[in-house]
């Protein structure tokens, strides 16, 4: 570390950095902890009384990204560039000091995110057929160009989007640009999140959007799901009861659960369907995660064997996976009391790239080389082209 950066002491000593450190303890080894504090010393001095636009605190921004990441259990490098991302905003001759301090992987990382960081994310819903000018199409053009760098810059983006949206969902006061800030999400970064497989991710920032969008249309079926809260879960325990009992009879070790109501998805299905919330399937769904594919399958006979399935409402994502290589299992049954419930079933390996996609293969040991490969890049690059379905008035951005 060079001379000018702050002392180590700094990051452990100061409140909110010492607390964040200790939470991470128990995802990172010690090695890797150590490198974190490194980063936090370097980044604490340019950070302290600074605010965004949004009236935030620069440092609790950082530290609320680099939570973010965490969540996602990627590898040091990834986490480490999270901390002092946002330096370069406020130091002269960035780039010198971070190469005196840290490793060139993280120093590209800090570099790749201060680059999209920089892009207006404005016009995003504009219809003009100009995208040559679109913002919009010079933001994607530019989070290409960095996954063919490095992938992993575009999930320091993303982090630091998701955060962004707790943070303006949380103040109650009117922002500027808050609703614009929703709606780029909406367009651009909750379909990169999906293409990513960062599945966790992109649930919630679809939520947060749609919140500061639609905040009427959020909190009724906010409402619907809260009013019928007591009675799912009752209903949902005796039916994962009644398969679990069945699965293990049958030699099969699963983990069954409900699965998480996610708003802005039921609100999708309620307008795609033309039905009420109560035609939903959504609101009553069960995941199960067992050992192996076999189990799958057998898992899926059994189902289909103790209730009746629902036509069309099934989908074999293990045999044909999406484009971002999510897997698993989905069908949909009219269980007790003619109700209808939808089921996920998968492995847990399945389930952990489900959640973290292209993150679940970052934990790489301490001292590992990132090394994507050209191979892997091109097909990265092939199936990230392919989220324009998902991202509507991108215009001719593929070609």
């Amino acid at each position: 570390m060079n001379q000018e950066t702050a002392p180590s002491g700094l990051a452990t000593s100061h409140p909110e950095t010492g607390h964040w450190l200790e939470n991470l303890s128990g995802i990172y080894p010690a090695g890797e902890i150590a490198i974190m504090q490194q980063a936090l010393a370097f980044s604490l001095p340019y950070y302290e009384n600074r605010y965004l636009p949004d009236g935030e605190p620069v440092l609790a921004h950082v530290l609320g990204v680099a939570q973010v990441l965490a969540a996602q259990r990627v590898d040091c490098d990834t986490l480490v560039a999270g901390l002092p991302h946002a330096v370069p905003d406020y130091l002269d001759e960035c780039l010198k000091r971070l190469q005196a301090t840290f490793s060139p992987s993280i120093v590209r990382l800090v570099e790749g995110t201060t680059r999209i960081d920089r892009i207006p994310m404005t016009g995003i819903t504009s219809n003009n057929n100009n995208t040559s000018r679109n913002p919009q199409t010079e933001a994607l053009r530019q989070m290409l160009l960095a996954m063919t760098e490095d992938i992993r810059v575009v999930v320091i983006v993303l982090a630091d989007r998701t955060h962004t949206m707790r943070h303006l969902v949380a103040r109650d006061v009117t922002i500027t640009g808050k609703t614009a800030a929703a709606r780029d999400t909406l367009d651009i970064f909750s379909p990169l999140a999906n293409r990513l497989g960062l599945g966790q991710m992109k649930w919630e920032l679809e939520d947060l959007s749609f919140r500061i969008l639609e905040p009427e249309r959020y909190r009724e079926i906010a409402r619907l799901l809260e009013e019928t809260r007591t009675n799912r879960e009752q209903y949902l325990s005796l039916f994962t009861n009644s398969l679990g009992q069945t699965l293990l009879k049958n030699g099969i070790r699963a983990e069954i659960s409900g699965r998480p109501k996610h708003i802005y998805s039921i609100h999708k299905k309620m307008v795609r369907k033309d039905v009420d919330f109560h035609r939903i399937y959504d609101a009553l769904a069960v995941r199960v995660l067992v050992e192996s594919v076999e189990d799958c399958y057998d898992t899926l006979g059994l189902v289909h064997h103790l209730w009746t399935p629902v036509p069309q409402e099934f989908d074999d994502y293990i045999a044909r996976p999406k484009s971002n290589h999510y897997r698993s299992l989905h069908t949909a049954i009219t269980g007790p009391e003619n109700r209808v419930v939808e089921i996920q079933i998968r492995t847990h390996e399945m389930h952990r790239y489900a959640e973290m996609g292209v993150a679940a293969h970052w934990r790489y040991k301490e001292g590992a080389r990132y090394d994507a490969g050209y191979e892997e890049k091109i097909t990265w690059i092939r199936q990230i082209l392919a989220w324009k379905d998902d991202a509507p008035g991108t215009g001719e951005l593929a070609d």
